[in-house]
């Protein structure tokens, strides 16, 4: 039971993270129709910001300041180098973001240098949020924090005892991320500015009439999803790793989570994060064969079938391409995807 319950609360935290990332990537392409290829680069700036700072302040300011710095650097590209190609479509739409993400790959090595910086969460994120105690006597109970080693042990040999700590970060991570998700719709649906945005879109002849300025819009519609980027980059850096890798390692991931659960849609990258979270989680955990599997349920195969490379391929193995099996399955029977309203 433990071990279901830590899996289950690992995915959706990691799902709870590609939420972060992909919601600032929805709502920019919501709002703006623009597809940012260099989403992911900004994720990876915010936690570099944020490793700085918190050099110097520590990592709290850090994670106030990093965002709203990654905020302004997507001002800033948007007013000064997309407007100036989003007359002309898409495709230098696309090419303008995915030179941009080669561009600050290049100076985060040039700054920071080609290997990972130690960026360490706060002394009040350290250690277990929770632990998880099964007792093979007393069955599962939960003690808040750490729980000292003599618990996790047993004089008799006959009691079996484990214990399963959930990171505090991870706790913090699926906190923020519930936080964001609440203030975004709360803004998209129940204030003016929510309606400013979304009108600026589908009606900008209607919201210029009405004394609104639609390209300011569009900038702090694109520094907006990019500052949630950044924050998320604060929160992953420090959860997991701070190197030039991270974009490459969850910038395709996002725009799966776009295309699943709908281009556009919020609601829809919130089902599908957490989907894809959770599947890849519990495939590298089980770790089960195809050969495995079949021998548990008691079928038995010859030597040459037994063998065979594919039937040892395990779940842990081929999780990395899961999320992409899924978009594949997506696009072929719900092209629109989960809770989306546009074709493809």
């Amino acid at each position: 039971m433990e071990f279901f319950t830590i899996s289950m609360l690992n995915g959706l935290s990691y799902g709870l993270l590609l939420f972060m990332l992909s919601s600032g990537l929805t709502l920019i392409f919501s709002m703006m129709g623009v597809l940012n290829f260099a989403h992911a680069s900004f994720y990876m700036v915010g936690a570099y910001v944020a490793y700085t700072v918190a050099r110097v302040v520590g990592f709290w300011p850090a994670l106030v300041v990093a965002p709203l710095v990654v905020a302004l650097l997507g001002a800033g590209f948007e007013k000064y180098c997309l407007r100036r190609v989003h007359k002309f479509g898409h495709v230098p739409e696309l090419l303008i973001t995915f030179g941009l993400s080669y561009v600050m790959l290049e100076l985060v090595q040039l700054i920071w240098g080609r290997t990972a910086v130690e960026f360490q969460p706060p002394a009040a994120l350290r250690g277990p949020l929770f632990t998880l105690l099964n007792s093979s006597i007393q069955g599962l109970s939960v003690h808040w924090g750490a729980v000292p080693q003599a618990l996790c042990s047993s004089a008799d040999a006959a009691v079996r005892i484990v214990c399963s700590p959930f990171p505090a970060t991870r706790g913090f991570m699926m906190l923020i991320a519930l936080v964001m998700l609440v203030a975004l719709w709360l803004m998209l649906t129940r204030t003016r500015i929510g309606l400013v945005i979304q009108s600026a879109l589908t009606h900008p002849e209607m919201v210029e009439a009405l004394g609104h300025n639609v390209p300011r819009v569009f900038m702090l519609v694109f520094g907006a999803g990019a500052g949630l980027a950044g924050l998320a980059g604060v929160i992953g850096g420090s959860t997991f790793v701070t190197e030039p890798a991270m974009a490459a390692t969850v910038g395709s991931v996002i725009f799966v989570v776009v295309v699943v659960g709908g281009m556009g849609s919020l609601a829809g990258a919130f089902v599908a994060s957490l989907l894809i979270g959770v599947l890849q989680t519990f495939a590298v955990a089980l770790d089960y064969s195809v050969f495995s599997a079949l021998t548990s349920m008691g079928i038995t195969l010859s030597a040459g079938a037994s063998g065979h490379s594919l039937m040892k391929l395990t779940l842990a193995q081929v999780a990395p391409i899961l999320p992409y099996l899924f978009l594949v399955l997506i696009l072929i029977f719900r092209p629109k995807g989960l809770m989306g309203t546009r074709e493809g």
